[in-house]
């Protein structure tokens, strides 16, 4: 009986003491949820800048990327509060083909996701071969200024190469004038004088990756005036010296000889400075005061130039070695206006051309699929 009695009370303690964990008054914490609107963005071939609305139950939210082939920008505002909004900026699809992508909003362990489709071009703009894929491009769209995660600008006095007699500057002069704008949908890059100095810019794209192989293309257009000396090339990413580290300039044109653009490679075995470059020379009518597009195609085998998809130079791999072929590292993207120099002033600048401009409409780089 005492034995009964007993196993009675430890039963009822045991019921009461779960009753008390069961009871607590802090309440359980509510799963946090997480709404975007719209959720689907379906932009046309133009493209154009798009508005989300992020509305969070937690304390803060965030964006990461989920899709690898994403073309599009995105910005965010408001990400310590609980709504807030996501910019998401689509550039003009140059490819005859739909493409999409996605972001995903993050807050606590909460997640939703924003797909991103844009038409395809009614057609491709563009002379990429067949079987390359659209890895990167700025079609500079956006802002006033070069996005600083994709490119930089680099600062040198002047006589820093090739007696050219430019300062390359950081976006802007010591009185404040921008050497590159975007404006209008396109890159300028404005050469001027200043206080007795002449200043410019010169640009890098991915300069601490860059890409090894591909399909290049830019739309550029050329000022005009004698000491101009406007380029669109490439040099390597670890880099060590010149000329055996190679150069790859797939546009060049100097004031003084109009409407003729060329192409060059530099190694140890073809350098300009023993005449033994690689280089091709075409005239292109209205290469000055006109948009045209310069390409390059580059495998580990041969090296291609184009100017509007005409073959400007073709140089094969001939098995030779670094000294013959130092192209199979990867390289950078360089825009550039320079002034006078060894090329450019080769017979004198005329300083009543100034200021001039360099504009870039786009930047595409494509890798084989």
């Amino acid at each position: 009986m005492k034995r009964f009695m007993l196993h009675t009370f430890l039963f009822s303690l045991a019921v009461a003491l779960m009753g008390c964990g069961g009871s607590s008054d802090d309440p359980e914490p509510a799963m946090i949820s997480i709404t975007v609107s719209p959720q689907n963005i379906n932009a046309s071939a133009e493209g154009g800048t798009y508005t989300v609305n992020v509305t969070t139950t937690g304390k803060e939210w965030g964006t990461g990327m989920v899709s690898v082939d994403n073309f599009f920008n995105v910005k965010t505002q408001n990400t310590t509060a609980q709504t807030g909004t996501i910019t998401i900026t689509v550039p003009a699809n140059p490819l005859a083909e739909t493409r999409s992508g996605a972001v995903t909003v993050m807050s606590g362990s909460a997640r939703e996701t924003i797909t991103v489709t844009q038409a395809a071009a009614a057609q491709a703009t563009y002379y990429a071969p067949e079987g390359y894929k659209l890895v990167w491009q700025d079609e500079f769209n956006e802002g006033t200024e070069l996005n600083p995660a994709d490119w930089t600008h680099e600062v040198q006095k002047d006589h820093w190469v090739n007696n050219e007699l430019q300062n390359y500057v950081n976006h802007k002069t010591p009185k404040g004038r921008n050497v590159t704008d975007i404006m209008d949908g396109k890159l300028q890059i404005h050469c001027f004088k200043e206080d007795g100095k002449i200043y410019s810019g010169r640009v890098y794209a991915k300069v601490k990756s860059g890409w090894t192989y591909g399909y290049i293309e830019a739309s550029i257009k050329l000022p005009k005036g004698k000491g101009t000396w406007p380029a669109f090339w490439m040099m390597p990413v670890n880099f060590r010296s010149w000329p055996a580290d190679g150069e790859i300039d797939i546009m060049e044109e100097v004031g003084y000889h109009p409407d003729y653009v060329s192409s060059s490679l530099h190694a140890n075995a073809h350098v300009h400075s023993n005449g033994t470059q690689v280089t091709h020379e075409m005239y292109c009518k209205g290469a000055e005061g006109e948009f045209h597009t310069y390409a390059i195609e580059w495998t580990a085998q041969n090296i291609t130039t184009f100017v509007d998809g005409k073959v400007q130079l073709s140089y094969d791999n001939r098995g030779l070695g670094r000294d013959d072929w130092p192209y199979n590292d990867p390289f950078y993207v360089i825009f550039n206006l320079a002034w006078g120099g060894d090329w450019g002033g080769s017979q004198g600048v005329d300083e009543n051309a100034l200021p001039v401009t360099m504009e870039v409409d786009y930047i595409r780089v494509f890798q084989k699929k």
